[in-house]
């Protein structure tokens, strides 16, 4: 494949078989309550049994072994706050080669344990420096990047799991799958529309980038919203969107993001938003300063007790000094 061309079926039942000792075939749930609900048969591909945790795992294995040795010897790279840092830093380790994961300085620190625990090396940054910092290392290192979802290889490994859910599963009508940068729909499109079935991609209604992308035809940016899956959070990329419509790469490659400010504040207790009227009152008034041109985004993680603040917009200059006058205001009320 050349770079950016999009996998076939048949790219992804070689990434079957390349995968298969490194990888757990993962069972296959139902449940009658499910099924009495929805008024029909539901069968549920139980990929948080996978190494690490997570369908990641097939993609960034199927990346790293199909590498030529002289790749292999340059060591491999990626960004990523969660399970795609896991997983490249598992296949890593699998076959020896250096790997670098770039991670936000928001990424849990369970998560970022994990990534060290498999031998990987970790530089960190801000949310919004992810891409700068990235190509910085491989410009150094020469290494080969292993994207997200943005990787015909990595798309053709997260296939494997809807390949073996039909070897499973042989009389499904059609196939429901989780969207969030695009690269597991994409794969499983390739496997169902090989088997006459259609695929549906599922996201959040408050985070419904994917949904308003491919009707419009461009990327839309994510919506900056909170949401129970937060795996879902991350913006549409472009492998998904080109496989779904026809569009080439080239047509969309050229949408520019917001800048993006990303702070932390330790904090020692998370109460309701309506408890804290200083904190209300600072992030009305970064709203209305952004008026349609930004978001804002206030996050509490009780586990690491931490307010995460994120706010997106035109003019990075004035969302520096907006971070910041609401980093200051839950340092007041809550630190």
């Amino acid at each position: 494949m050349t770079e950016h061309a999009l996998p076939t079926i048949d790219d992804v039942r070689a990434a079957a078989e390349r995968i298969r000792p490194h990888v757990h075939r993962t069972p296959v749930f139902t449940s009658r309550l499910l099924d009495e609900r929805v008024g029909t048969s539901v069968y549920a591909k139980a990929e948080n049994h996978q190494k690490i945790g997570a369908f990641k795992a097939r993609g960034a294995l199927n990346a790293v072994l199909s590498l030529d040795d002289a790749s292999r010897a340059a060591g491999i790279a990626t960004h990523s706050s969660g399970n795609h840092a896991q997983a490249v830093a598992y296949a890593a380790a699998l076959v020896d080669v250096p790997a670098t994961i770039v991670m936000p300085d928001h990424a849990p620190s369970v998560k970022v344990e994990a990534v060290r625990a498999l031998g990987a090396s970790i530089v960190t940054c801000r949310q919004d420096q992810r891409e700068r910092i990235l190509a910085d290392v491989v410009s150094r290192s020469g290494a080969t990047v292993v994207h997200p979802y943005d990787d015909p290889s990595v798309v053709a490994g997260q296939g494997t799991a809807t390949l073996e859910l039909l070897e499973e599963v042989t009389d499904l009508d059609v196939v429901v799958t989780p969207i969030g940068g695009g690269g597991l729909l994409t794969g499983a499109t390739l496997v169902a529309a090989d088997a006459g079935l259609q695929t549906i991609g599922a996201e959040p209604s408050i985070v419904d980038d994917a949904h308003r992308s491919l009707r419009d035809g461009v990327r839309h940016p994510p919506t900056g919203a909170i949401s129970v899956g937060d795996g879902l959070l991350t913006g549409t990329h472009l492998l998904a969107i080109a496989a779904d419509r026809g569009v080439p790469i080239s047509d969309l490659s050229d949408i520019v993001r917001l800048p993006q400010v990303l702070l932390n504040v330790p904090v020692s207790r998370k109460p309701p938003l309506e408890e804290l009227p200083r904190v209300a009152a600072v992030l009305a008034e970064a709203n209305r300063r952004l008026d349609q041109r930004g978001r804002v985004l206030l996050r509490y993680s009780g586990t690491e007790r931490l307010a995460r603040v994120m706010i997106e917009g035109e003019d990075a200059d004035e969302l520096e000094a907006l971070a910041e006058s609401i980093a200051e205001a839950i340092r007041v009320e809550l630190s």
